[in-house]
């Protein structure tokens, strides 16, 4: 590019998300929407810890008439990186729920550790010192952010390195999250004398090139828990919710302004609907493999793609599935068959169910009269071979898409405070401080809705702590309380809160072994395939108990992804071509599941029953009916047993006078 041409440089993504591990070993996050990062050799480490999603951080140089030349690498000029972060939960107000509710349901808060007053509450907030980087592939220690201290205990809040062209990569912390003075957990959001190290905060940049120098447009970066359900993208996502404010608040030009296209406006609803199967029940059976309103089935496809007369009544039958956002009355039968900002808070209001956006909406309404067309279903290209203009529209997305877009009480990555206007800059870009203030944290005593959403208040700029301050703490204690069907009488786990993030029922890593057996018939391989298990399964236990465990043992919860292995002997289509399935749950406590053996019995399955040797419960006689030769399935039961770490507490088993 001409140095002539360049106008002013800007960082993208304007928003970029990072999320905790424990494993030293990382991948990057996605960079294109709807595009899952698979890391080899899985989302854990040969531990079985959970590698950490790294948040790379680009330059592109714009134009004087705002058009985008290309990106600036350490080829081009010398890119000094500068990042502050900070977590402010400690120090911050307590979550009720979203302040934005409106006056009658939005429910004012008190001071977190409200105990601690003045200049005390300087403790609470952890604030390592602002760090700054250049060059190619610099990884060092003088990089941490490991100063901020919480009660004057170091955090480490992660650090920075560089890639091979000098762009910066943002490293979270371990997941980490302890109790001053050994406090016990008591709330799902609150947790006084606690503290995590999810973080956010402000990535700057300066770029020289020749002579002269660029201050690049500011972005930040949310560092948020780990994501369990890998590839798989909410009913509503936080792209959703932000593009729906900038379309409709913001001048951002609608997609969709020329024409509603079903495979980009519409599909994209229905497949997530379907693809929710993998991690909650109840969407499995209703929108499941097999169900009639599989919005995969290539024959129920054929029928909602083409704008014809005669499949009005089947789109029109559909939009009336979905609930009206504009709706103030409680519509429990619509779908998504998810919770809303006002559940826990309210029952019988609009707001204890969750709506797709307004712009969602009218695309399906368009949808429904026939005023669309069908345009191509594509595949995405490699980043690298996208234009200039292409790139940085993606990486716009690409991070919030992979966020949830509700239900706000108050979520897992982000909450509702993206959704206000005063919040953003311009479209994708936030508001922020100059570079060295800090954000205010005191409001008052009380921070009610007036002030939250006044001019001056908590929204109306953002700095290091300012996005992830509002989210419960430790992040374990809400994502182990907000989980699917509270109504114990309801036919089905419905609703949902976040079940693409935090998996309510799972397909287990042992179903999908056997309904890959070709010889086992095809009802019993349905039977696998239809059983579910409780995600939360190994740290199952009364409220309390279940936030302290999942504080204790969250990475070693199995990992939903995808799975795509050759299915034998389908040729019914009954089984699904591709799976999510849990991988990598690691409370093994060196046994090995006797119901599992008991149904490879059942299935005269005997070249798969384990090494019989290395089990002592069963008898000579079994021994010596299965001593042979083994499978593959069986090498893998025994494998994983022998291979995962030890559980740090044993498996629950109901004694006599708990029955």
């Amino acid at each position: 590019m001409e140095l002539k041409e360049i106008c002013h440089v800007a960082i993208y993504p304007p928003v970029g998300i990072a999320r905790i591990g424990n494993s030293p070993e990382h991948f990057l996050a996605a960079e294109q929407p709807n595009v899952s990062v698979v890391p080899e050799g899985g989302y854990k480490d040969g531990k079985g810890r959970i590698k950490k999603e790294v948040a790379r951080f680009r330059v592109y140089a714009f134009d004087h008439s705002g058009d985008v030349i290309g990106e600036i690498t350490a080829s081009e000029g010398t890119i000094e990186w500068r990042a502050a972060v900070a977590n402010l939960k400690p120090a911050w107000y307590e979550f009720n729920n979203a302040l934005d509710l409106g006056k009658k349901y939005a429910i004012p808060s008190i001071r977190r550790n409200s105990d601690v007053v003045g200049g005390y509450r300087e403790q609470l907030a952890i604030k390592p010192s602002p760090k700054s980087i250049s060059g190619k592939n610099i990884c060092d220690q003088e990089h941490n952010f490991d100063d901020g201290k919480f009660y004057g205990t170091n955090v480490d809040l992660g650090h920075l390195q560089t890639d091979d062209a000098g762009r910066l990569l943002f490293f979270p912390g371990d997941g980490d999250a302890q109790s001053h003075d050994n406090l016990p957990i008591t709330t799902f959001a609150n947790n006084n004398g606690w503290h995590d190290d999810t973080c956010d905060g402000v990535i700057r940049a300066t770029v020289k090139i020749g002579d002269k120098t660029f201050e690049a447009k500011p972005s930040m970066v949310a560092v948020t828990p780990p994501n369990f359900g890998q590839g798989l993208y909410g009913v509503v996502t936080m792209n959703d919710v932000v593009q729906n404010l900038f379309i409709n608040e913001m001048g951002y030009p609608n997609p969709s302004a020329d024409g509603v296209e079903f495979w980009r406006d519409i599909y994209p609803i229905f497949e997530r609907m379907t693809n929710t199967q993998w991690v909650n029940e109840g969407f499995y059976q209703l929108f499941g493999k097999n169900s009639p309103s599989d919005f995969t089935n290539p024959k129920v496809v054929a029928v909602l793609k083409e704008p014809t007369e005669a499949n009005k009544m089947h789109r029109e039958r559909v939009f009336e599935w979905f609930r009206d956002p504009a709706s103030t009355k409680p519509e429990p039968t619509k779908v998504p068959p998810f919770y809303g900002d006002g559940f826990g808070n309210y029952t019988d209001i609009s707001l204890d169910d969750l709506p797709i956006t307004a712009t969602q909406y009218d695309r399906l309404l368009q949808w429904r009269d026939g005023d669309f067309t069908t345009g191509e279903r594509t595949s995405p290209k490699p980043f690298e071979e996208l234009s200039a203009a292409a790139q940085i529209n993606a990486l716009e997305q690409a991070g919030l898409e992979d966020c949830l877009g509700g239900p706000f009480h108050p979520g897992i990555e982000l909450t509702w405070t993206m959704r206000i206007k005063k919040m953003w800059k311009t479209p994708y870009r936030l508001n922020v401080v100059a570079e060295g203030d800090e954000i205010q944290l005191d409001f008052g005593d009380m921070l009610t809705p007036e002030i939250a959403l006044s001019e001056n208040g908590p929204l109306s700029v953002n700095g290091p702590g300012s996005l992830t301050r509002w989210m419960g703490v430790p992040w374990q204690t809400d994502e182990s309380s907000c989980l699917s069907g509270y109504t114990v009488s309801n036919y089905l786990p419905l609703p949902s809160f976040w079940a693409a993030r935090v998996p309510n029922q799972v397909f287990a890593e042992e179903g999908y072994a056997r309904i890959q057996a070709e010889h086992v018939n095809i009802a019993q391989r349905l039977k696998h395939l239809d059983f579910r298990q409780d995600w939360l399964r190994d740290i199952e236990a009364d409220h309390l108990q279940r936030l302290q465990n999942m504080v204790d043992e969250w990475h070693q919860l199995g990992i939903v992804t995808k799975q795509e292995k050759p299915i034998l002997n389908n040729e019914e289509g009954y089984l699904p071509e591709a799976s999510w399935v849990e991988m990598g749950r690691n409370f093994a406590d060196g046994e090995i599941d006797a119901t599992f053996i008991q149904v490879l019995y059942a299935e005269g399955d005997k070249e798969s029953v384990v090494k019989t040797q290395e089990i002592d419960q069963v008898s000579e006689n079994t021994r010596k009916l299965f001593v042979g030769s083994l499978s593959e399935a069986a090498d893998k039961v025994v494998e994983i047993n022998a291979d995962k770490p030890k559980s740090t507490r044993k498996r629950r088993t109901m004694r006599r006078d708990e029955r």
